[in-house]
């Protein structure tokens, strides 16, 4: 059964968990602005132990994509020091936004560096747990942020099986309608792995990447729910903190 959680805070995320009666929780192992390897989790033994289920948000400063070396090496070297680190307290998945390249490149560059990097991930064992691309809110050169581009995406690293996380805030800001959105996404991946259940603070199409909680959003959140019974997977809301009861009892009632 598809499990219902929150981005929580590292300090302690069983204690998040249990204070929201989440059954997954996700957070960061470090910075999620730096580039420094994630320290061992205090917590590390409990989380293996714990009934509540984890996924790890890598930093936002990978980009796997890019064409510039300085970038796209350490971001190699950082994810797969995340994904060992991960791995380490049990968690069912690493998540890492698609990325983008600058507006002189040409897009297939930025393809061409995700499919090396499984490619020599492959070569050398894999990674420990999924690697899960996320959908991105803006960039005309992203590599997850438009459909069109997605399915150019995984006819690159389809073969290598990464998993996916749909993100419904990002999706209305990068300009894709929710209303049949799981069945479009299935349609080029295969899969969903998780959902990350969050309204949006601007418009569709504004290419913004701001949540709001459910009641404060810019469209129906029953939409984000009908994306949830859609995508039959886990589900994380990344909502503001305060609102976070609010938007969970908000999902147990309608996917009950």
């Amino acid at each position: 059964m598809a499990l219902l959680g929150a981005h929580v805070d590292s300090t302690d995320p069983l204690a998040a968990a249990e204070a929201r009666g989440a059954q997954v929780v996700q957070f960061f192992l470090g910075d999620p602005q730096g580039w420094k390897k994630p320290p061992e989790h205090p917590h590390a033994a409990a989380l293996r132990d714990s009934d509540v289920a984890v996924y790890i948000h890598s930093p936002y400063v990978i980009n796997i994509a890019s064409t510039n070396n300085r970038i796209r090496i350490p971001s190699r070297k950082i994810l797969h020091q995340h994904a060992e680190a991960a791995a380490a307290i049990g968690a069912k998945g690493l998540v890492v936004h698609g990325g983008h390249v600058t507006a002189k490149d040409d897009p297939q560059a930025g393809i061409e560096n995700w499919r090396k990097l499984f490619e020599r991930a492959e070569e050398s064992g894999g990674f420990p747990l999924p690697i899960l691309i996320e959908n991105t809110a803006g960039g005309d050169n992203a590599m997850a942020r438009r459909f069109d581009r997605l399915a150019m995406l995984w006819d690159a690293v389809g073969q290598y099986e990464p998993g996916f996380v749909l993100d419904t805030c990002h999706a209305w800001a990068g300009g894709e309608e929710l209303a049949d959105i799981a069945d479009r996404v299935k349609a080029i991946t295969g899969r969903i792995d998780l959902v990350h259940a969050n309204n949006s603070r601007d418009a569709f199409g504004s290419g913004a990447d701001r949540h709001a909680n459910f009641d404060s959003g810019t469209f129906d959140s029953d939409l984000i729910a009908s994306v949830c019974r859609d995508a039959r997977c886990d589900v994380i809301i990344e909502t503001p903190s305060d609102g976070h009861a609010d938007d969970l009892e908000f999902l147990r009632k309608r996917l009950s």
